[in-house]
Protein backbone atom coordinates (compact mmCIF):
# COMPACT_ATOMS: atom_id res chain seq x y z
CA UNK A 1 0.00 0.00 0.00
CA UNK A 2 1.50 3.32 -0.98
CA UNK A 3 1.37 6.42 1.16
CA UNK A 4 -0.22 9.45 -0.42
CA UNK A 5 0.59 11.98 2.28
CA UNK A 6 3.68 13.92 3.37
CA UNK A 7 6.52 15.19 1.26
CA UNK A 8 9.29 13.33 -0.45
CA UNK A 9 12.51 14.60 0.99
CA UNK A 10 15.79 14.04 -0.79
CA UNK A 11 18.52 13.57 1.77
CA UNK A 12 22.09 14.00 0.64
CA UNK A 13 25.10 13.22 2.77
CA UNK A 14 23.28 10.90 5.13
CA UNK A 15 25.15 10.50 8.45
CA UNK A 16 27.43 13.38 7.43
CA UNK A 17 26.79 15.24 10.68
CA UNK A 18 27.21 12.13 12.81
CA UNK A 19 30.58 11.35 11.22
CA UNK A 20 31.84 14.88 11.87
CA UNK A 21 30.49 14.90 15.42
CA UNK A 22 32.16 11.56 16.13
CA UNK A 23 35.44 12.69 14.53
CA UNK A 24 35.46 15.80 16.73
CA UNK A 25 34.94 13.71 19.87
CA UNK A 26 37.55 11.09 18.97
CA UNK A 27 40.22 13.64 18.04
CA UNK A 28 39.47 15.70 21.16
CA UNK A 29 39.83 12.57 23.30
CA UNK A 30 43.17 11.72 21.65
CA UNK A 31 44.43 15.26 22.26
CA UNK A 32 43.28 15.18 25.90
CA UNK A 33 45.02 11.84 26.52
CA UNK A 34 48.17 13.15 24.86
CA UNK A 35 48.09 16.22 27.11
CA UNK A 36 47.89 13.97 30.18
CA UNK A 37 50.84 11.85 28.95
CA UNK A 38 52.90 14.94 28.19
CA UNK A 39 52.10 16.55 31.54
CA UNK A 40 53.08 13.35 33.34
CA UNK A 41 56.40 13.34 31.47
CA UNK A 42 57.05 16.97 32.39
CA UNK A 43 55.91 16.79 36.03
CA UNK A 44 57.52 13.48 36.99
CA UNK A 45 60.58 13.60 34.75
CA UNK A 46 62.84 15.85 36.76
CA UNK A 47 63.98 19.42 36.18
CA UNK A 48 62.77 20.85 32.92
CA UNK A 49 65.27 22.27 30.48
CA UNK A 50 66.12 21.82 26.83
CA UNK A 51 67.84 18.47 27.48
CA UNK A 52 64.82 17.09 29.34
CA UNK A 53 62.42 18.44 26.71
CA UNK A 54 64.49 16.85 23.92
CA UNK A 55 64.64 13.58 25.88
CA UNK A 56 60.84 13.46 26.13
CA UNK A 57 60.52 13.57 22.35
CA UNK A 58 63.56 11.42 21.54
CA UNK A 59 61.66 8.18 22.17
CA UNK A 60 60.12 6.82 18.98
CA UNK A 61 56.78 6.07 20.69
CA UNK A 62 56.50 9.71 21.76
CA UNK A 63 57.32 10.95 18.26
CA UNK A 64 54.69 8.62 16.82
CA UNK A 65 52.11 9.67 19.41
CA UNK A 66 52.90 13.33 18.76
CA UNK A 67 52.55 12.78 15.00
CA UNK A 68 49.13 11.16 15.53
CA UNK A 69 48.07 14.09 17.69
CA UNK A 70 49.27 16.62 15.11
CA UNK A 71 47.20 14.87 12.44
CA UNK A 72 44.25 14.69 14.85
CA UNK A 73 44.57 18.39 15.60
CA UNK A 74 44.70 19.15 11.88
CA UNK A 75 41.52 17.15 11.22
CA UNK A 76 39.76 18.50 14.32
CA UNK A 77 40.48 22.08 13.31
CA UNK A 78 39.49 21.41 9.69
CA UNK A 79 36.07 20.01 10.64
CA UNK A 80 35.39 22.96 12.94
CA UNK A 81 36.55 25.66 10.52
CA UNK A 82 34.82 24.02 7.56
CA UNK A 83 31.54 23.94 9.46
CA UNK A 84 31.90 27.61 10.34
CA UNK A 85 32.50 28.53 6.68
CA UNK A 86 29.58 26.36 5.54
CA UNK A 87 27.20 27.80 8.14
CA UNK A 88 28.01 31.49 7.91
CA UNK A 89 29.50 32.24 4.47
CA UNK A 90 26.78 31.99 1.83
CA UNK A 91 28.54 33.13 -1.41
CA UNK A 92 30.05 29.95 -2.82
CA UNK A 93 33.17 31.61 -4.26
CA UNK A 94 34.13 33.28 -0.99
CA UNK A 95 33.40 30.08 0.95
CA UNK A 96 35.58 28.04 -1.44
CA UNK A 97 38.42 30.57 -1.18
CA UNK A 98 38.24 30.51 2.63
CA UNK A 99 38.20 26.71 2.67
CA UNK A 100 41.22 26.49 0.37
CA UNK A 101 43.05 29.07 2.49
CA UNK A 102 42.18 27.10 5.64
CA UNK A 103 43.46 23.84 4.15
CA UNK A 104 46.72 25.44 3.03
CA UNK A 105 47.20 27.11 6.41
CA UNK A 106 46.45 23.95 8.42
CA UNK A 107 48.68 21.73 6.27
CA UNK A 108 51.45 24.33 6.54
CA UNK A 109 51.11 24.43 10.33
CA UNK A 110 51.11 20.62 10.53
CA UNK A 111 54.18 20.42 8.29
CA UNK A 112 55.99 22.96 10.44
CA UNK A 113 55.06 21.09 13.64
CA UNK A 114 56.27 17.78 12.22
CA UNK A 115 59.50 19.38 11.04
CA UNK A 116 60.12 20.77 14.53
CA UNK A 117 59.30 17.38 16.09
CA UNK A 118 61.74 15.43 13.93
CA UNK A 119 64.55 17.96 14.50
CA UNK A 120 64.67 17.16 18.22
Amino acid sequence: MSQNYGTKRVVTGAHYGLRDWLAQRITATLMALYTIVLLAQVIFGGPLGYDRWAAIFSAQWMKTLTFVVIVSLLYHAWVGVRDIWMDYIKPVGIRLALQVFSIVWLVGCAGWAIQVLWRL
